[in-house]
């Protein structure tokens, strides 16, 4: 092969079912012009991968731009029709899989793996073409045709596993509500044993009553804010106190907390040990906040006198249904705050109100 000709990319060559392949440093500048993405309009089965979701790429452009110091991308996985030829640097047999990976001009690269990475620098690079000598690693498969591409998108998927949002949370370090809400649990001897910082939700027999992303959920509600939002002293101060009288004034959790009640008979028999009922708190936080700056602590009190069992039929058709599922949908937890409000003390508003008599009316789920 001509090298004048070609692309040519320091390289490591390493062998996989027999076959070689390439993993290569490409500037972000290279990864708009030169590799495609097969998104005609056609159908499934003659495609080489999913069609793109354009929803996604602000998101991911957005990343790159925010954090232009210290964003990080995973390897994207090509496969090139064309001619390759592997050089390695020198006649060491030590070093023979260390050298340049040269790659006709007339070669087509097809993304296996991160297409929306790839539209994604390619929006970014318009904002801030800077960007462009910066390096993205890719891992190249020579094409064998549609089926074996088809094939390497499916082996790269069939395993991957998403992150659980408690995860995601757990490891997020930029957003103020996720660090807020991890010092928290760090500082409440109650919050810090009985969470669950990785799961999703709990099984049958887990020795915590809590997980991470139900915690941040509802201190999204109570103040109102979104991932990315500036949470101000004031406000995380007011998360603080909140989290100390819940916990305080929770007969249930502190039934846990020494030993009285098991953690599992709990979330059987007790509602206010399920997600639903903590984002309906947030609710009921949010409002006392905004409406009781001085008071709030005299309301929130009052929940150690409710009734949380699941036997009380008060809590059918909002925190539950009538199989006993627990309910965890927008509408189930405004039911679940109106009752709340309702048993405390605190008036609703003219669209709980509404929603309350549609309860009543049998129109709700």
């Amino acid at each position: 092969m001509d090298a004048t000709f070609s692309y040519s990319f320091p390289a490591l060559r390493g062998i996989q079912a027999s076959d070689e392949f390439y993993v290569v440093m490409c500037p972000l500048k290279l990864v708009p012009k030169i590799f495609l993405f097969d998104e005609e309009e056609i159908p499934p089965e003659f495609r080489a991968q999913r069609t793109l979701n354009r929803s996604r790429i602000p998101e991911i452009s957005s990343y790159i731009l925010d954090n232009p110091k210290d964003y990080v991308f995973s390897s994207l996985t090509a496969s090139v029709d064309g001619q390759m030829q592997f050089q390695p640097y020198t006649d060491d047999p030590n070093f023979q899989n260390l050298g340049r990976l040269f790659i006709s001009l007339e070669a087509r690269f097809l993304i296996n793996d991160g297409q929306h990475r790839r539209a994604a620098i390619e929006d970014s690079l318009k904002i801030s073409p800077e960007l462009g000598n910066e390096n993205i690693s890719v891992v190249f498969f020579k094409d064998e045709g549609l089926r074996k591409s088809q094939q390497i998108f499916s082996d790269l998927n069939r395993h991957a596993v998403n992150t659980t949002s408690s995860l995601g949370i757990l490891y997020e370090h930029r957003d103020d509500l996720a660090n807020i809400t991890k010092e928290i649990i760090q500082n409440i001897k109650l919050l810090e044993r009985y969470t669950d910082k990785e799961k999703q939700s709990l099984s049958k027999l887990s020795p915590k009553i809590f997980v991470l992303s139900n915690i941040y959920n509802t201190n999204s509600r109570i103040l109102e804010k979104r991932k990315g939002d500036r949470v101000s002293e004031s406000e995380k101060s007011f998360l603080l106190e909140f989290w100390n009288e819940l916990c305080n004034s929770m007969v249930e959790w502190n039934l846990v907390f020494n030993k009285q009640l098991s953690p599992s008979e709990f979330r059987v028999n007790y509602i206010n040990a399920h997600g639903v009922l903590l984002e309906a708190l947030g609710q009921v936080g949010n409002y006392l906040m905004l409406n009781h700056p001085n008071d709030w602590m005299v309301y929130l009190r009052k929940v150690s006198e409710i009734d949380w069992s699941r036997s009380n039929t008060e809590w059918l058709g909002r925190s539950f249904g009538h199989m006993g599922r627990i309910n965890k949908n927008a509408e189930a937890i405004r039911l679940t705050s109106n009752l709340i409000k309702f048993k405390i003390g605190l008036p609703l508003n003219q669209q709980e109100q509404l929603l309350e008599d549609k309860l009543k009316d049998g129109e709700t789920a």
